[in-house]
């Protein structure tokens, strides 16, 4: 739980990529009307969840008006409904919402955190600023030493899980696997699950559904119990 303290610390005050700076404090300081006058967290962001979870679940980056203004990963957006309302069906949540930082979400074997941890112009990190954020995945990882399944939420943190698993240590299989929803390879210890993201863009067109990603937790939650070994691989996706 140290560990998990120190790095929130060094997450919170970093100020090592400057575009991403810039964009997450104009989007403090010019807010969508509905969030007019709300105070901003408008820094990097921690993950959070249960220091003892089995399972991460791994997200791109904060959303501009969301995470980067409650100052929790998928709080306040609605990617973060569709989630958290999954994670409470599939018993990794008390709530079946998160709106603030102290609205009551807790959460039970999962630990939520993101490739990036500031909000970034049109969702899309440079591959610097992904690589100069990687090293705080990795201690994350470390940190969460129960932790054996990474859920990948998206193409994006199926790659950055990829690449902080290969620094920490763990031999990335040949051919390297490839994203896809449902997919799953074994990591060193880990076994990398797929999911689309739960992006409105996903889930307003129906790409990704409620049975669909309450069916990778529940995979998730199997395989961290070690009732079932990993198997299967890619489809397409998002």
């Amino acid at each position: 739980m140290i560990d998990l303290e120190n790095l929130e610390r060094e997450v919170v005050a970093c100020r090592a990529c400057p575009r991403l700076v810039r964009w997450r404090e104009e989007a403090a300081a010019n807010p969508p009307a509905r969030f007019a006058g709300q105070t901003y967290w408008a820094r990097p962001l921690p993950g959070f969840g249960d220091p003892l979870a089995r399972v991460m679940i791994l997200g791109l980056a904060p959303a501009a008006h969301g995470g980067n203004r409650t100052g929790r990963i998928f709080t306040g957006d609605r990617s973060g409904d569709f989630l958290f309302a999954s994670l409470h069906r599939t018993g990794f949540a008390n709530q079946s919402t998160s709106v603030a930082r102290d609205d009551g979400l807790e959460l039970r074997g999962a630990w939520v955190t993101a490739v990036n941890r500031c909000a970034p112009p049109g969702n899309k990190p440079t591959p610097q600023e992904r690589d100069t954020c990687l090293p705080f995945l990795v201690r994350e990882l470390e940190a969460l030493d129960s932790a054996r399944v990474v859920v990948a939420l998206g193409a994006f943190a199926w790659d950055g899980a990829l690449r902080a698993l290969g620094i920490a240590g763990h031999p990335v299989p040949r051919p390297r696997p490839r994203f896809g929803h449902g997919a799953e390879t074994a990591v060193g210890p880990f076994t990398l699950l797929g999911c689309f993201h739960p992006s409105q863009q996903n889930t307003f067109t129906g790409t990704l559904t409620e049975p669909m990603i309450d069916a990778v937790f529940d995979r998730a939650r199997a395989l961290a119990s070690g009732q079932v070994a990993p198997s299967g691989g890619p489809s397409r996706g998002r």
